[in-house]
């Protein structure tokens, strides 16, 4: 597939209005074989690859350019245009946010920046270490992998730190569905005591059944910057209002929250006195 758009330039881009937009999707829709039907909505959405790319957080070897990854997070792109449809239920920007991240990882761990030997190596380490895994019931050490390997223990060291395969905090360290994301296994050294962390839950969980009791746009808003860590401006092409009246929404749905968790607070109150 050849894409020979001009990227060069955001800020040269004219941003279509709510109806304009809708009317080149009804176009696209109708006559998805009108490539530059396709490439206009590219244009119109090609911001929310600048901020995928530009939060791209995978430590990266440095034969890597921004062009690099740019140029994955278009593809994304593309591809997001090209099988949208909105029998999905889910708005376009959402969607296309996450076919823009998965590309650009998808790519860079699909390069391989090791010779096979090396890849080798640490493949014989990796089996030795389930080997052992099995033999003792724990982990194995460094030492132990490397007396089994008959090879020094600074050796097999070397072979884990050249291991470059690109891994995201958010897998799953299984196959299954029942299997934990790797971020779950991570050791907070500031871990809570247990009154404290039964008390987070109960503040999360209170603050979820409020977020939900939040119109939709609002709903919106929160995520988006709380979660996805948009600035309010971000915010306001994404969904095409104003800055302005971004924050005023902001502003309203932090007000709604602080009432709906105040009410949720004060029946818990009277339930326990009862």
């Amino acid at each position: 597939m050849e894409y020979d758009l001009d990227f060069s330039s955001y800020n040269k881009i004219k941003r279509m209005t709510n109806e304009e937009l809708a009317d080149l999707w009804n176009k696209y829709f109708e006559n998805k074989t009108d490539k530059s039907l396709r490439d206009a909505l590219i244009l119109q959405y090609i911001y929310l690859t600048r901020y995928v790319v530009g939060r791209v957080k995978v430590a990266l070897p440095p034969t890597f350019s921004y062009e690099d990854i740019s140029s994955y997070g278009v593809e994304g792109l593309i591809d997001a245009v090209e099988k949208y449809t909105p029998r999905m239920g889910a708005r376009f920007e959402t969607y296309a946010l996450v076919r823009i991240r998965g590309n650009i990882i998808d790519k860079v761990r699909s390069q391989d920046f090791l010779p096979r030997s090396v890849r080798r190596k640490i493949r014989d380490v990796k089996e030795a270490q389930e080997e052992l895994k099995k033999q003792y019931g724990r982990a194995a050490t460094n030492t132990e992998i490397a007396n089994y390997l008959g090879i020094e223990r600074e050796k097999v060291e070397q072979l884990l730190a050249d291991d470059t395969t690109i891994t995201s905090i958010y897998d799953k360290k299984g196959a299954s569905d029942g299997d934990i994301e790797i971020i779950d296994t991570i050791e907070d050294s500031h871990n809570l005591a247990p009154h404290e962390e039964l008390e987070e839950k109960d503040v999360k969980k209170e603050l979820e059944g409020a977020l939900k009791r939040l119109p939709e746009r609002e709903r919106t808003i929160m995520v988006l910057y709380y979660h996805e860590n948009m600035t309010l401006k971000e915010i306001g092409d994404t969904i095409n209002v104003s800055e302005s009246r971004v924050s005023q929404l902001h502003a309203q749905a932090i007000m709604k929250l602080k009432n709906l968790l105040s009410e949720n607070r004060t029946e818990r109150l009277k339930k326990s006195i009862i």
